[in-house]
């Protein structure tokens, strides 16, 4: 078995630069310094859980801090890259893992967004900016897998973990906070690219589908990942800033719109060609 860097990276078609230029080294060396231990990845997970709230509490109540919450975020990102990275080196990826590593995320986006809103005083704003986040998150996740799809190839390994209560209880919390934004972002493309084809042949048909969900599409978004959004985070509160984070977090809901705008232009462009 491998215990390269390389053996230790999720394949990806375009990777999140500030990821593979910084963190992913970094917890490579996590991950290969706890790799004889008997620490397992579902420990880092519920480990750097714990980091994420705790910033939590520090960004709403303690903004004197506002440097220590930026390097608690950087701590915590490191730490949820090692686990992924641990579980590659052992060939231990599972399917509680991936729920487990997900769902905790979700918990800890939720207290961040809960501390900018009680810290800036605007529950509303901190709301949207919510909204936006996890909109933009999962047209990350999304992104990649529809680029992989139009090409025939698996989104990732397949996993299946014998039923347990506490897997059969993260496979519920999935299908209710995850699995109806993977439905509207992949109805949506597919929708938008049914209507854009409309009148074409199949087999031009899957030659567009190609240019649709290109390279580009997963570029566009996917260095606007959690590692990223962790950074531009912590830089805001460096300045105490969190009110400017929302406001930044907002506008990448214009972002993706102009994205979309771009890729609807671009098709149309292909299509007109002989």
């Amino acid at each position: 078995m491998s215990l390269s860097f390389s053996a230790s990276l999720k394949a990806r078609p375009v990777q999140e630069f500030v990821n593979l230029l910084f963190f992913r080294p970094l917890a490579y060396g996590v991950a290969r310094v706890l790799y004889p231990t008997p620490v397992s990845p579902p420990m880092l997970v519920l480990f750097h859980t714990l980091l994420g709230l705790v910033t939590a509490y520090f960004v709403a109540l303690r903004p004197e801090l506002d440097w220590v919450s930026a390097l608690l975020l950087q701590l915590k990102t490191v730490l949820d890259n090692a686990d992924g990275q641990l579980a590659r080196l052992r060939d231990q990826a599972d399917e509680m893992g991936r729920y487990l590593d997900s769902e905790a995320d979700l918990l800890v986006n939720v207290a961040l967004f809960g501390a900018l809103g009680l810290r800036t005083g605007e529950p509303w704003l901190s709301l949207a900016g919510f909204a936006v986040f996890t909109l933009v998150q999962s047209w990350d996740f999304n992104a990649e897998y529809l680029y992989r799809a139009a090409r025939g190839e698996p989104f990732r390994p397949p996993v299946r973990d014998p039923d347990s209560p506490l897997l059969s209880l993260l496979r519920g919390i999935y299908a209710v906070f995850y699995a109806p934004q993977d439905r509207w972002v992949r109805g949506l493309e597919h929708a938008l690219f049914a209507r854009l084809t409309r009148g074409v042949d199949e087999a031009r048909r899957q030659r567009l589908a190609l240019e649709w969900w290109n390279l580009w599409s997963v570029a566009a978004v996917v260095n606007f990942g959690l590692t990223s959004q962790f950074v531009f985070m912590g830089l805001f509160l460096l300045f105490h800033e969190p009110g400017s984070y929302l406001t930044f977090v907002l506008l990448q809901g214009a972002y993706l719109g102009l994205v979309y705008l771009w890729r609807i232009l671009r098709l149309l462009n292909i299509r007109s060609r002989p």
